[in-house]
């Protein structure tokens, strides 16, 4: 029996000239203030008792600027929003309503939805992607009745199969435009390697994942450059709201902070997610344990750590974007209790008398070790049962660029330099990768 499943490419597309530019912004943009006005009548609905579903007909009120199969996806992208809201509350989850994509006066973020038959895709020499926009647009910016808008995509895509729903996003951190598009393709023993093998996950604050396979491979993400970025901008955003005349809270320039921030940190871990399961994926692992720090998280008396594991990295976040990327690939995510795993030796088994500095792990017994990847194979021993731990390879250390993680060419635990990263990079220095959550 065939079996099919789902896949993501995600590249950068590039408009041909100012003018397209500023018609794909102002196409985004819209997107934004469709979801923004209905989001805004949902939520009203919501707080005061009454249905969401009886809403303004919003498809009508925009269809001149999007054309009718855009906003009808933006549409459908926010009930379906709503609706995991809903899902989750009945599984007891305490989480909040969709939120907005910005506001006009700060910015929006600015993205947009097309349906799988309202776009076309060409890829080659001139990859090119073209979609369609609202007549008002056109009138405004000089396209013909039956025009689209042409936008030019760079790099290779991984995946061929039947296309989706389209996303396009615009980055403010890396100032460039991203194209999110799901295909279906067939699973085959040549792409989809026979999945037996199990990985965990030490989420932690120094290094942001320390992972261990049971095929003996180990992965160390560090994120102290990253903290110390995010830590400088939190100081930048005190100082600013210290100089704030009185009865004042906030200024543009500190919600642009703000923002610039989470979106820094958001890529920074959609990427880590995306390079880890492109890593653990040819290996053939089926499962991922990822520690649980709940416990951890309410109880640390540290406010570093604190600042680091709730604001800096948002562990629950984390975990939501690592399954949703995992789903694409087939890999189950599941969250296990991480108990002890931090202070016992991987060698004797000794709890108490162990001791831990910076990265390094000592035991009575002589053993020395890496602290987060000998938690994560003590992780990976405690959940894989009778599946055999292979004998540890030479860890992968990297390192975040602000756009992909890169291996440390120089780290004392490789056996040879390799400077080779996992996403393609085109000729003009663009870097198109492949996946999101």
């Amino acid at each position: 029996m065939s079996v099919v499943v789902r896949r993501t490419n995600t590249f950068t597309v590039r408009p041909l000239s100012e003018g397209d530019e500023r018609l794909l912004r102002d196409l985004l943009d819209a997107s934004a203030s469709l979801w923004n006005e209905l989001n805004y009548e949902r939520r009203h609905q919501f707080f005061n008792g009454e249905s969401i579903w009886d809403t303004a007909d919003y498809r009508k009120q925009y269809v001149d600027v999007l054309g009718s199969a855009i906003a009808q996806q933006v549409i459908r992208k926010n009930k379906s929003a709503w609706q995991s809201f809903f899902a989750a509350r009945e599984n007891g989850e305490n989480t909040a309503p969709p939120g907005y994509w910005g506001n006009e006066d700060d910015g929006r973020e600015l993205r947009t939805f097309i349906r799988n038959d309202q776009y076309t895709l060409e890829t080659g020499e001139r990859s090119r992607l073209e979609i369609p926009v609202g007549q008002d647009l056109k009138d405004e910016y000089g396209l013909g009745y039956y025009d689209r808008l042409r936008l030019e995509v760079c790099g290779a895509l991984k995946w061929e199969g039947d296309q989706s729903r389209l996303e396009i996003q615009y980055d403010e951190v890396d100032d460039m435009f991203r194209a999110f598009q799901p295909v279906t393709v067939p699973d085959s023993r040549q792409d989809s390697p026979l999945a037996s093998e199990e990985a965990a996950l030490d989420v932690g604050a120094n290094n942001l994942v320390a992972c261990t396979t049971t095929t003996g491979q180990q992965y160390c993400y560090e994120g102290r450059d990253l903290f110390d970025r995010f830590r400088e901008t939190t100081r930048e955003i005190a100082r600013l709201q210290s100089e704030l005349h009185e009865g004042r809270y906030s200024s543009q320039r500190i919600r642009r902070l703000y923002r610039k921030r989470t979106r820094r940190r958001d890529h920074a871990q959609e990427t880590l997610c995306r390079d880890l399961l492109e890593r653990l994926y040819p290996e053939g692992v089926a499962t991922v344990y990822v520690g649980d720090l709940t416990d951890v998280l309410s109880a640390h008396w540290c406010a570093e750590v604190n600042e680091k594991t709730h604001q800096f990295w948002a562990f629950r976040a984390f975990i939501d974007r690592l399954a949703c990327t995992a789903e694409e690939y087939g890999i189950s995510v599941e969250v296990r209790s991480e108990a002890d795993t931090t202070r016992m030796c991987p060698e004797c088994g000794e709890r108490e008398n162990t001791q831990r500095d910076g990265d390094v792990f000592q035991c009575l017994c002589g053993y020395e070790g890496h602290a987060d990847l000998d938690a994560s194979r003590t992780l990976l021993k405690q959940q894989a049962g009778e599946i055999e731990v292979g004998s540890m390879a030479r860890p992968v250390r990297l390192k975040w660029d602000d756009h992909v993680w890169s291996e440390l060419s120089h780290s004392p635990e490789r056996a040879s330099p390799n400077e080779e990263r996992t996403n393609q990079s085109t000729g003009d220095g663009k870097v198109a990768s492949v996946g999101t959550a």
